[in-house]
């Protein structure tokens, strides 16, 4: 079956508050139309909370393409408007992780960003959920968590990967690891764990953090950093990062379409970058969600 090509037409929403999105603003909207791209309205959203809005209404009046600007957070705060609509989502990679394009395979840098949406194709994936909020690429409990939580803003937008290491190293001094509880619906697993990944793509905090599944699996990948040691924990990202050759000896993974997750105590849930949930919870994969714009 011949796929259909991108719509030309589309809507352009940018949060001005993630890392890039103030400075590229602008020039996304000139390189778009220069790329034949026919925006029917655009958006500079200063406020994180008005994203949703602002996407659920030019999907209500009919944009064939919502084209979104910001970091995974910002692609998170608008996915759950897309799904089950005609829709295609345009990805302008402008945070500081970028993670979900980093899994999608999509260029960073902005040209190439905007020629994979004027030219390229059409992709169905999945997407996350924590309960019945969608995600786009991955949520985190654990040290992760408390970085996302407290890192200063102006810290995560000018310093970016680099600051969040600084961050983490403050946070890990009054970290501790927690009793995890995994339930498959087949069996239940416990273990104590330092952070756990829930994973819908294949990279977190920027970072490739498992060579199988993604986006495309119908599936979610948990993966547990086991043990209480937190310098452990410190050898098992170092692993990740350099792609050692033992960079997954630390942690352990699980795989399938649904979980109960149990925590003691209690951790918050950072969902694609945001604070925005609590333990225990169900996460879960809705397959073949959206459609996204890719390189062709």
């Amino acid at each position: 079956m011949e796929m259909k090509p991108l719509p030309r037409d589309a809507v352009l929403i940018v949060n001005t508050h993630s890392r890039k999105g103030q400075d590229l603003y602008e020039e996304a909207r000139t390189k778009l139309a220069a790329a034949g791209i026919t925006l029917l309205a655009t958006h500079a959203v200063d406020d994180p909370k008005d994203l949703a809005t602002v996407a659920r209404k030019a999907i209500a009046e009919g944009a064939p393409m919502v084209i979104v600007g910001g970091g995974d957070g910002t692609l998170a705060g608008v996915v759950d408007e897309l799904v089950g609509k005609v829709c295609v989502f345009g990805v302008l990679p402008l945070g500081t992780a970028n993670s979900f394009a980093r899994s999608l395979g999509l260029p960073l840098d902005l040209d190439a960003a905007i020629a994979a949406i004027a030219h390229g194709r059409r992709r169905r994936v999945d997407l996350g959920m924590i309960d019945d909020d969608h995600f786009v690429n991955g949520a985190s409990i654990g040290l992760s968590t408390m970085i996302g939580e407290t890192v200063p803003h102006k810290l995560k937008r000018y310093a970016g990967r680099v600051g969040y290491l600084a961050w983490a190293l403050k946070c890990a001094v009054r970290f501790c690891a927690f009793r995890l509880e995994l339930d498959d619906g087949t069996q239940v697993h416990r273990l104590w764990a330092t952070e756990v990944r829930i994973l819908n793509g294949t990279h977190h905090g920027g970072v490739e953090l498992s060579e199988e599944g993604g986006v495309a699996s119908r599936d979610l990948l948990i993966q547990a950093v086991v043990g209480t040691s937190k310098l452990a924990l410190a050898k098992d990202w170092t692993a990740k990062f350099f792609k050692l050759r033992d960079r997954n000896a630390g942690s352990r993974d699980f795989r399938g379409e649904t979980f109960r997750i149990v925590t003691d105590p209690p951790q918050r849930i950072s969902i694609d970058g945001e604070v925005l949930a609590c333990t225990p919870v169900t996460a879960s994969v809705a397959p073949a969600a959206i459609e996204v714009a890719v390189t062709a």
